[in-house]
């Protein structure tokens, strides 16, 4: 059995001891300071540099979340706390600047470790069957880009078109 399944079934914690309705519930002061839950809710089949303990992908795992709707409900709840972090909406197929944006607009001024957060969510999104969301938030992406309201470097730019492709 997959660990990093029954974590997004709910029926085991992370390697932290939280479940996934406790990082739901994470403030956003809390989703910035912790770095090690979201290699849980987006998981990859490349190991962590920053987390050692986070889970990889298997390709059982990949065929569960592709199969299981309620297993892509949850990461598509997961995929929208970690927009409202950012600022950002999903909202009738597209991904956009919510009420929170202004706010948040020092995640998008200066490279963090956001950036690189925004790369594993794209790559995640895509491996996990949702391949409509990934492109919806990378369409958003280059919106922010070309209306100036993110100052995204040519090669983050290049790592995200990547994760996304």
């Amino acid at each position: 059995m997959s660990r990093l399944l029954d974590f997004y079934r709910g029926t085991a914690t992370d390697d932290a001891g939280r479940t996934l309705s406790d990082v739901w519930g994470f403030s956003d002061d809390e989703m910035e300071e912790h770095h090690d839950f979201i290699q849980w809710l987006f998981p990859l089949c490349e190991p962590s540099r920053f987390n050692p303990h986070a889970p990889l992908l298997s390709e059982a795992d990949i065929a569960a979340f592709r199969a299981e709707a309620s297993l892509r409900d949850h990461v598509l709840r997961s995929f929208d706390r970690f927009l409202g972090f950012l600022g950002l909406e999903a909202k009738e197929g597209a991904v956009r600047p919510g009420p929170r944006f202004a706010r948040k607009r020092d995640l998008w001024l200066y490279p963090n470790h956001n950036w690189l957060r925004i790369t594993r969510v794209l790559h995640s999104l895509r491996l996990l069957g949702l391949e409509a969301e990934c492109t919806a938030f990378f369409c958003g992406l280059n919106e922010l880009r070309e209306r100036g309201q993110a100052r995204i470097s040519d090669d983050t730019w290049s790592y995200w078109q990547d994760a996304a492709s």
